[in-house]
């Protein structure tokens, strides 16, 4: 299949079971049916993991009226998009 903006062949990777096509020219992504649905679902799973392991909580992340962000592991949709 052929990316609609570049007109040009898509590439394929796979990442974590997942089928990704994208572009080489412009790194635009298409997903097959079902394959945002698969990213969403792994996603707020891996969210709601690191919220009870952590205990986190939105009134955690600010003290004394500074934004005190705890640092957070990379999210899996860096990690499946970071296609080089």
């Amino acid at each position: 299949m052929n990316y609609p903006t570049c007109k040009i062949p898509l590439l394929i990777s796979d990442r974590e079971g997942i089928e990704i096509d994208y572009c080489s020219q412009c790194r635009g992504v298409w997903l097959d049916r079902g394959e945002g649905d698969k990213i969403i679902e792994r996603s707020t799973a891996m969210e709601e993991k690191w919220h009870r392991r952590n205990g986190d909580d939105d009134e955690d992340r600010f003290e004394s009226g500074r934004n005190n962000y705890k640092k957070r592991r990379t999210s899996i949709l860096g990690e499946l998009f970071d296609i080089g």
